[in-house]
């Protein structure tokens, strides 16, 4: 065996690993998809969580903004000295996955690094489309889809899960001096004021966090609609990865939404039990099977300048 062959072996073990320990939900999931399409999200997931964490974990916020520069550059002359970036770009080569969209995903994690204030609920959406969207987006290509119907639904797919992060880590990322809940809903409070909202902060944030995962449904029912252009495995693995992290919005739902209190997470217990009930659902569902329900337009209108959008 060749060395670039065990480094080969060495790179996906511990990117798998690294999926293991924050991408739980995904990990749960990747079992279901066959050895190329695991191996190949598994390869996403590890640039993906490499970019985010520049932008979270690098202590000085200049660095992180050079840092995720280099990557761009790197992406535009496609060639790296970095091995996550490196393998990154011949992913996206192997997938036919055009620049500008990973790209799009910097650009979202470097306004992280501005003073984070979401204006309004469009500003969100494209927010959840740089983040998360293109995510989807690639996470399409890397599986193989051709049909271009297909890619508008994988976004939407992308911006319903994200918006339910946002709903979960609210408090956290007001202890990060952000606030994605947008002033159109609660105006113009100040993250501070989120960590321990007091009760005026608290019936703002409910009635916002009720509205947002509202909003977030219609995402992931557009997003299910086009799983039915996945290979078979592939669609069962995404449609349980997205139904359970569409519970965590469910269980925020049962507490009231009161995100300040608690921090929602799927058990192991009833990942089992709702990864039965999907595989049930599915089995029934003409629509797992076949494209019966077009894209809704409305859902792109804040981000009708982007790839793919269908707006």
């Amino acid at each position: 065996m060749s060395q670039a062959t065990i480094n080969e072996e060495e790179y996906l073990k511990e990117s798998n690993l690294i999926l293991a320990q924050k991408g739980k939900t995904f990990f749960w999931a990747k079992f279901l998809l066959n050895k190329k399409h695991a191996t190949k999200a598994v390869r996403l997931y590890r640039f993906c969580r490499y970019v985010d964490d520049v932008g979270d974990e690098t202590a000085d916020k200049e660095v992180a903004r050079r840092m995720l520069l280099k990557i761009m550059e790197d992406l535009i002359t496609g060639s790296s000295d970095h091995p996550i970036v490196r393998d990154a770009i011949s992913l996206f080569n192997e997938s036919r996955i055009e620049i500008n969209i990973p790209i799009s995903l910097i650009e979202g994690v470097i306004s992280d690094l501005n003073l984070v204030r979401m204006k309004d609920e469009a500003a969100l959406i494209f927010y959840c489309y740089q983040v998360a969207g293109t995510v989807g987006l690639m996470m399409s290509k890397v599986l193989d889809i051709r049909d271009d119907r297909a890619f508008a639904h994988a976004i939407d797919l992308g911006i319903g899960m994200q918006i339910t992060n946002i709903c979960r880590d609210v408090t956290e990322d007001a202890a990060m001096n952000r606030r994605y809940l947008p002033s159109s809903l609660v105006g113009d409070i100040e993250p501070n004021a989120l960590i321990k909202p007091d009760i005026e902060a608290q019936a703002k944030v409910k009635l916002a966090l009720a509205k947002m995962l509202e909003t977030a449904d219609e995402y992931y029912q557009s997003g299910y609609h086009g799983l039915c252009f996945l290979p078979i495995r592939a669609r069962l693995g995404i449609s349980i990865a997205s139904g359970l992290y569409r519970q965590i919005g469910t269980n925020l739902a049962n507490k009231e939404f009161a995100c300040w209190s608690f921090r929602s997470v799927v058990s192991k217990k009833l990942k089992v039990w709702l990864t039965l009930k999907i595989l049930a659902r599915n089995g029934i569902a003409t629509d797992f099977y076949f494209y019966s329900k077009s894209h809704n337009s409305r859902l792109h209108h804040p981000i009708r300048e982007v790839a793919y959008s269908h707006a």
